[in-house]
């Protein structure tokens, strides 16, 4: 049967969405090869189920997110403001209204709060993405590993792992090849992300995204959060960042003191593209 779908991006992070509440989709990991593939599919980075939170989790739905090679990834920060714009305005769950949602993710449930458009539709997205793990073993960075090649990167972990690189020029920016090596380099037992960052002020910053499953992309959410919290560990930045990536900017808050300290706060826009029906493929 054709499996109703929808088409959404964050910052031109695009993904194939599909509601779980009501399909079951047995084989997730084919679906999002298949489905992913710009040429012979719908296109996009991966595929995103919204489904029911798990059993006992005080959450009002969950995220699986896929990359486009089959790989399962425990977060994805453009992904999961777009999970939120989904349940609201497509009235999944029993509370579709909730401000804010709880959204269960690989990396545990994120309070997500938002504002809403001229049509009543979810637009901007601000989610708490908990404290950054920097602890090298937990990001996971295995130490005795390290070799020249990852001298001066950054390592955080924003329930999901990468490395932070800082240039000076911008042409260093576009090195999809150095992040395809890095991304599989021995020093990552899970793999992971790689980000080169430019500065332009102690505020401000162009970011270059190599994603693990998925190659360059146009935004990382997650991403970009660990660049700001690289920045300020290395001297480099304030605590608040606006990142401002090939699909347009995000804005980053590592907040110092308070109930929420030590927590990135990330807000950013979530965009629905087109609805659609994916009869399968037989190739």
């Amino acid at each position: 049967m054709p499996l109703s779908f929808i088409k959404m991006h964050g910052l031109g992070n695009d993904y194939v969405y599909v509601d779980g509440f009501t399909h079951t989709i047995p084989d997730p990991v084919a679906l999002a090869v298949q489905i992913a593939d710009r040429n012979f599919g719908i296109g996009g980075d991966g595929l995103i189920l919204a489904l029911p939170p798990s059993v006992g989790v005080n959450a009002h739905a969950r995220m699986r997110m896929f990359n486009a090679d089959g790989s399962e990834s425990e977060m994805c920060g453009n992904g999961i403001r777009c999970v939120a714009k989904l349940v609201h305005d497509h009235r999944l769950g029993p509370d579709p209204g909730a401000r804010p949602l709880r959204i269960e993710t690989g990396a545990g449930v994120l309070s997500l709060d938002y504002t809403l458009g001229p049509a009543g539709t979810v637009d901007q997205v601000t989610v708490d993405m908990g404290a950054p793990v920097l602890d090298l073993p937990q990001v996971p960075v295995d130490a005795s590993k390290i070799d020249a090649q990852l001298d001066g990167f950054h390592y955080v972990s924003m329930g999901n792992p990468h490395a932070v690189f800082f240039v000076n020029d911008a042409d260093d920016l576009a090195r999809p090849v150095l992040g395809a090596k890095l991304e599989r380099h021995a020093a990552f037992p899970n793999r992971i992300n790689v980000h080169f960052v430019r500065l332009r002020s102690r505020t401000e910053a162009d970011v270059y995204h190599w994603e693990r499953g998925s190659g360059a992309t146009l935004a990382c959410g997650t991403g970009a959060c660990a660049v700001a919290v690289a920045g300020v560990r290395a001297g480099l930045t304030e605590r608040t960042l606006i990142a401002h990536l090939p699909g347009g900017p995000l804005h980053l808050d590592w907040r110092d003191g308070g109930p929420d300290h030590n927590h990135v706060f990330m807000t950013g826009p979530a965009t629905e593209v087109f609805r659609g029906e994916w009869p399968g493929s037989d190739r």
